[in-house]
């Protein structure tokens, strides 16, 4: 009996994680880059920045927020979680909607200050704001001189 057209084959897994490796390989410096694992579907994720902060949203509806886990570690900001599938199903017509483990990772490319950030989950999109480190300007005063014994 032939494959499920629903399923994803164990060929297809590989095929989309080579194209992600390939992809990432082409990515030119100082460009966002978002993670995908195979065993876990990504949800769609925007990431942008604004002058005082980068903003991730993430599109993940029918959830909660004691629903999500977000973790930063070395300027990889983490989200995961799982989605549960609400309805017993009986017959499949047509599955476009994905449940179960999901995670998305986005790499930032400039600091931000841990302290300020806030996640919130609202109308079925989950963002996380991340204040950038402002820089500081340090004043420059006249030097004095000391005279040594």
């Amino acid at each position: 009996m032939g494959k499920s057209l629903i399923e994803p084959s164990d060929e297809w897994g590989h095929a989309q994680a080579e194209i992600d490796r390939l992809y990432q390989e082409m990515m030119a410096p100082g460009r966002w880059v978002v993670v995908r694992h195979t065993h876990a579907w990504r949800p769609p994720t925007d990431v942008y920045e604004t002058d005082e902060n980068v903003v991730v949203r993430v599109e993940v509806a029918g959830m909660k927020e004691p629903d999500f886990n977000v973790s930063l570690s070395d300027r990889v900001l983490v989200i995961t979680g799982v989605r549960g599938d609400p309805s017993p199903k009986v017959a499949y017509h047509q599955l476009e909607i994905r449940y179960g483990e999901f995670r998305t990772e986005v790499y930032l490319h400039w600091a931000v200050e841990h302290e300020g950030i806030v996640a919130t989950y609202s109308d079925g999109f989950l963002q996380v704001v991340l204040p950038k480190v402002r820089s500081r300007r340090v004043p420059v005063g006249e030097a004095t001189e000391t005279n040594a014994d």
